[in-house]
């Protein structure tokens, strides 16, 4: 068993095991050079932890320090937590991925959705990627306004034909899911996750954050709208960029990505929004949950090892098998105008970003967060940040990554 014996270095805080130095020196310095105002990161090998890593301010208007324990909303991580509870259901035989949504939820079926399948809407090919009435946060977050939206979800019509393509589900794939999983195991997703998976992972994870967390939870600083504007402008430019693809996509009044990123309205908050109390209260199964980095890298455990972690099976690895190939692969989504594909909700990856090996999986939030499974290495990775960046795949994230497997005890692990 590796032991964490050696000291993180300036100005980062906890300590790192024999051969992953490359990691702590790679979290340092983007503390150093002001990439980050504060983060962590965590990864276990082989079951036990072997970087865990901490830093910065988790509060720069209250002179907060960043801790081991501090929480960060991490956007679109919330997908592969949420990803996670429907392999559980269907592990236990209550989630069929080949039925019609609307064997459990019959009003589903409205608009021309009766045969669209679970697998093909946790896998973004529903062509479910917006929703046509304006939706404001208050519309998600409300539970007096939940059946108005059940209603919206119910009316729309897919953009196209399901299965016959790609484009990132951002937003609906959280409100879709979320109902469906309602339906069929009687509690929300978020008290669900934390009885079956946090609690006895000691993931220090929630989906719907109750208030005991709230002072160990750090605000999120958005890139100023004005300087967002300014980089996606010099990015359209490039026509080898994917944040210019985007860019040049989402002027069109009728693109998927205006469709998938703008509805519901955030209001003069913007991003800043999922800040607020409210948001973070509500189960939003697209990206409100809060966590620590390393609350993410153990809630991946059991999905890194074949579905046993800390001497308990949580799920079978027949369960899990399938993920580990790429079940919808485009290369070009039609939102996120990139290569990339999903497995029963899982996100699969290019092999040059988070990991060489194909097999594995997890989830990136808007912004940089992550949490990543590799079930060739038996790796888990938790990334958490309060610095959001403006690229579809973060700078900082893909640093951490390449140098952890860069470092002896994983390089040798590579498929």
């Amino acid at each position: 068993m590796e032991a964490l014996t050696h000291p993180a270095p300036a100005p980062s805080a906890g300590s790192y095991a024999d051969g992953f130095a490359a990691v702590a020196e790679q979290f340092a310095a983007q503390l150093r050079d002001g990439s980050e105002v504060g983060a962590g990161f965590t990864v276990y090998h082989r079951g036990h932890c072997v970087v865990d890593l901490w830093g910065g301010h988790a509060d720069v208007a209250g002179d907060r320090p960043w801790t081991r324990d501090t929480r960060i909303v991490v956007f679109s991580v919330t997908k592969g937590l949420v990803a996670m509870a429907l392999a559980l259901l269907a592990d236990r035989g209550r989630l069929d991925w080949d039925v019609p949504v609307a064997s459990a939820w019959p009003g589903f079926a409205a608009g021309g959705k009766d045969a669209i399948t679970v697998r093909t809407l946790v896998n973004h090919r529903a062509g479910l990627v917006g929703l046509d009435p304006p939706l404001t946060m208050d519309d998600c977050v409300l539970p007096e306004r939940r059946e108005r939206l059940v209603d919206v979800l119910e009316r729309q019509r897919p953009a196209w034909a399901p299965d016959t393509a790609q484009a990132y589900h951002a937003i609906t794939f959280g409100m879709y899911v979320r109902e469906l999983f309602v339906r069929i195991a009687g509690e929300e997703l978020g008290e669900f996750l934390r009885r079956e998976l946090f609690e006895p992972l000691g993931a220090d994870v929630s989906l719907g954050t109750p208030p005991e967390i709230d002072a160990r939870v750090a605000t999120l600083y958005p890139a100023r709208t004005s300087t967002r504007v300014a980089r996606m402008a010099v990015a359209a430019l490039r026509r080898d960029s994917t944040e210019g693809r985007i860019v040049r996509s989402a002027i069109r009044r009728d693109s998927p990505a205006r469709a998938a990123f703008l509805n519901p309205r955030t209001g003069p908050a913007g991003m800043a929004v999922y800040n607020s109390i409210p948001v973070r209260r509500a189960p939003l199964a697209w990206a409100s949950a809060t966590a620590s980095a390393h609350g993410v890298a153990r809630a991946y455990l059991p999905f890194a090892a074949g579905g046993e972690a800390l001497g308990r099976r949580f799920v079978r690895a027949a369960t899990l098998d399938p993920v580990h190939a790429r079940q919808s692969w485009s290369e070009r989504d039609h939102v996120l105008q990139k290569p990339i594909g999903w497995s029963q909700g899982f996100l699969k990856e290019e092999t040059h970003l988070f990991s060489p090996n194909p097999e594995s999986f997890g989830h990136a939030g808007m912004g940089g967060a992550l949490g990543w499974c590799d079930p060739v290495a038996d790796l888990t990775i938790g990334y958490a940040m309060n610095r959001l960046d403006w690229r579809v795949r973060s700078p900082r994230a893909l640093a951490l990554c390449r140098a952890l497997y860069a470092c002896e005890p994983v390089r040798d692990q590579r498929r």
